[in-house]
């Protein structure tokens, strides 16, 4: 047996007096580095059992420093998703005032600080404004725009200010296999002891005093040693009790964090995982969380995999994508689902909105005032659909004032100033009738109209419009039949296939032509205007231009019109016959 395995085997078996001497090392360790030098310190906080025992461990230590060494600030962050479990997001709330105050008259360097995500990035602001899906293990959208780059740009803020950053984090080993490995990557990289380099983040190293812990120890200390600064540990621990999962949601800073659905504190409208065992486990223990049954309802409604009837036949952009996939061993060509559908968007809605009342009226006194979905979520949500999806019917405020029986008040600047509503939105209606294309389609154009109508110079109209028409133009069967003749010419193009080429071709001319009704292509043609006739007099005269050398072709070409004769002019000014 190695070394690294013989020390591993030790750690899994170390006793309880074991710990304490680790505990003791680690509380030396952290002064050190602290006293070391001047890099500012920041601490992942979550709320969960490994970033208390984390901060707990610096805090105690740093309290155990004479006040004039306590000079470097150490700056505890957690992130707020906005959709974070409405039980964890006020604990974490109340911990961080605790901790303010505790910090205060301790004398500490500590100073929390509680991120949020902007709010072109909210879940609700993607889902219910843009139309992303229901976040899958192939489309995790959430993670990076509502963890990850508040706690970077917050990282980057603090590298530009001090030039470097020392970050601690409550991750351990024992998580999982996979954070496991990724740590043990990382500490190859050590530029000095216990502090490894951060690649996705610039002059930032990462400290990790608890990443050799088991589950248990964890708990020891919690249960042994106080929370300095005031929070139970105890009412922490029965958070936990009864639930099946054993791993809060940390700090993330990259993707290789798992997933905040596989733990305690995870988001309640997460899909990563098949249920949220979590919030069914307080529902189910607790009769007072009851009231949490609307969210975990939304949630699971969420959560449906084959989502296709709810999603638009072309891609955020407006493109029909096709994919392949295997269906009963044979291989199916298939058109990528993109964003939700305006019925399923407003659906969304709808449904938060209900929940957030319901909750208000009739949940604990300490949720009256819960907020589900924020008032600038709604005011961005509202212009997305109204400037970037054109649907001027603005249903936001109708929706808002039905389910909550208030009314929308928007603080966005000239929100209310519209040129088209509801009632251009329903004259358009009836006029397209069943066809949603037409409807998307008109509405489109009147309203990329309006959006150039007050500039000088309305540069950018034509390819506007133009976009319009090529997003919009076509129904659901004709985009998709387009998709499959471009890709199987692409193909056939890639493959230097000529005869592919050519059939393919003829068989698009031949299903264009077919789709024109025989009535209207005589009526077209008997509508279209002659070619010009040569020999006409123009006052009894011949108008001819011959080109020397050119005995056919333009020889004898009829000048018919004012301005074919001044192209002619211009085009053989040293040949023209005609000077009358």
């Amino acid at each position: 047996m190695n070394k690294p395995q013989q020390s591993e085997k030790q750690q899994n078996n170390r006793t309880v007096p074991e710990l304490v001497a680790d505990i003791e090392a680690l509380t030396n360790e952290i002064q050190e580095l602290y006293c070391l030098d001047a890099i500012p310190w920041v601490i992942g906080y979550s709320g969960g059992k490994d970033s208390t025992t984390v901060l707990q461990l610096v805090w105690n230590a740093i309290a155990a420093l004479p006040l004039e060494k306590r000079t470097k600030a150490i700056h505890v962050i957690t992130t707020d998703t906005l959709v974070e479990n409405p039980i964890v997001s006020a604990w974490i709330n109340n911990s961080l005032k605790q901790m303010k105050i505790a910090a205060q008259e301790q004398q500490m360097p500590v100073e929390p600080h509680l991120l949020y995500p902007e709010v072109k990035d909210t879940f609700w602001v993607c889902l219910i404004g843009k139309g992303y899906p229901a976040p899958r293990n192939r489309f995790r959208w959430c993670t990076e725009r509502l963890k990850i780059t508040p706690a970077n740009r917050f990282i980057r803020e603090m590298v530009r200010a001090s030039g470097e950053v020392i970050l601690v984090l409550g991750m351990r080993k024992a998580e999982s296999n996979k954070r496991a490995s990724v740590m043990a990557k990382h500490a190859k990289g050590r530029v000095r002891d216990r502090l490894n380099p951060r690649a996705s983040l610039i002059n930032s190293l990462i400290y990790t005093p608890i990443e050799d812990w088991r589950n248990d120890e964890v708990w020891i200390y919690l249960n042994q040693w106080p929370n300095p600064w005031g929070n139970s540990n105890k009412d922490l621990f029965t958070m936990y009790r009864g639930a099946t999962a054993d791993n809060e949601c940390p700090l993330v800073i990259d993707t290789s964090t798992p997933s905040c659905g596989d733990s305690r504190f995870g988001c309640w409208v997460c899909t990563m995982v098949n249920k949220d065992r979590s919030m069914e486990a307080m529902i189910q223990n607790d009769e007072e969380k009851e009231w949490m049954q609307p969210l975990l309802d939304i949630r699971n409604e969420l959560d449906l995999y084959d989502d296709r009837e709810r999603r638009d036949f072309r891609r955020i952009y407006g493109k029909v994508e096709l994919f392949e996939r295997n269906v009963k061993g044979e291989i199916s060509v298939e058109p990528i689902p993109g964003p939700y559908t305006k019925q399923w968007r407003e659906h969304w809605l709808r449904r938060v909105l209900e929940a957030q009342t319901k909750i208000r009226r009739s949940g604990p006194e300490e949720m009256s005032n819960i907020t589900l979905i924020t008032e600038e979520e709604l005011s961005e949500i509202r212009r997305i659909w109204l400037e970037e999806k054109h649907e001027f019917d603005d249903s936001l405020p109708h929706i808002y004032q039905q389910v909550t029986g208030e009314i929308f008040k928007d603080s966005r600047p000239g929100a209310d100033n519209r040129l088209l509503g509801s009632d251009e939105w329903q004259v358009l209606e009836e006029i397209c009738g069943d066809d949603a294309m037409h409807l998307e389609l008109m509405a489109k154009l009147l309203d990329t109209e309006r959006q150039y109508r007050t500039m000088s110079r309305r540069i950018g109209l034509n390819e506007a419009l133009e976009k319009c028409f090529n997003t919009s133009s076509r129904s659901k069967e004709e985009a998709i039949e387009n998709a499959h003749f471009k890709r199987d010419l692409k193909h056939a193009a890639s493959e230097g296939d000529v005869q592919t080429i050519q059939l393919t071709l003829k068989a698009a001319a031949t299903s264009i032509s077919s789709a024109v009704p025989e009535e209207q292509g005589q009526e077209e043609e008997s509508s279209a205007k002659p070619l010009p006739q040569t020999g006409k007099k123009v006052e009894g005269k011949e108008k001819v231009c011959k080109v020397k050398g050119n005995d056919e072709g333009l020889t004898k070409q009829e000048i018919t019109t004012p301005e074919q004769q001044t192209w002619a002019n211009r085009k053989f000014p040293a040949h023209s016959e005609d000077t009358q």
